[in-house]
């Protein structure tokens, strides 16, 4: 049973574009695979908390000296990693933010990077053999051409840390100009429809 792990991001429910695509991909990923598991971890129904001094002090102790109360730190991340192992296939569906990816989906990532679980301790990516698709709604447009693709910065950095961690098949679905679905200029069925997101391909456009 193909098992699926889908990260989501954005706070503004049915009106945001990134959760839009994500609908669409799942209809489509689940007619290709009636009997997969989708499993869901939702960042803006349950915020994972930032990395603290208690977090990193249990983090950095060897797993045979931490205490109780050190094993309760990393209890959350514990779980975050485990989705992340044992699904075959990514999605992770963000907006960007100032060029970036939202605070809340870089706390996730705080906690899926872990020396000697996702991250070997010479630094070789240990999540290996798994998809990944990154469904990304920018209000600019950062395709070949454009003038400011070099500010296309969320992408370049989930494209890098999935990469460190050792997936090496990703695939982008860019949502550039999303902003056109607030501005009323196209409706959010027509956009997410002309994106080319067919599940099992290994990029697109």
């Amino acid at each position: 049973m193909t098992r699926l792990l889908v990260v989501e991001t954005s706070p503004r429910g049915n009106a945001s574009v990134s959760r839009n695509m994500t609908q669409r991909y799942l209809a489509d990923w689940q007619a290709l695979n009636p009997n997969g598991k989708v499993v869901r971890r939702d960042l803006a129904e349950e915020a994972i908390p930032h990395v603290t001094m208690p977090w990193l002090a249990a983090y950095f102790t060897p797993p045979d000296a931490q205490t109780s109360k050190m094993k309760a730190q990393l209890a959350l991340s514990d779980m975050l990693v485990r989705e992340l192992l044992e699904c075959d296939e990514l999605v992770i569906a963000t907006p960007v933010y100032n060029y970036n990816i939202p605070a809340a989906l870089k706390a996730w990532i705080d906690h899926i990077v872990r020396k000697g679980l996702t991250l070997g301790f010479d630094g070789s990516g240990l999540v290996t053999g798994k998809k990944a698709t990154l469904l990304i709604a920018s209000g600019g447009e950062y395709g070949e051409g454009s003038p400011i693709r070099d500010r296309d910065i969320a992408t370049q950095y989930l494209r890098m840390i999935l990469t460190v961690l050792g997936i090496e098949d990703i695939a982008v679905v860019a949502g550039g100009g999303a902003k056109n679905v607030d501005l009323g200029q196209i409706s959010m069925e027509d956009f997410v429809g002309k994106l080319d997101m067919r599940p099992g391909e290994k990029a697109f456009a």
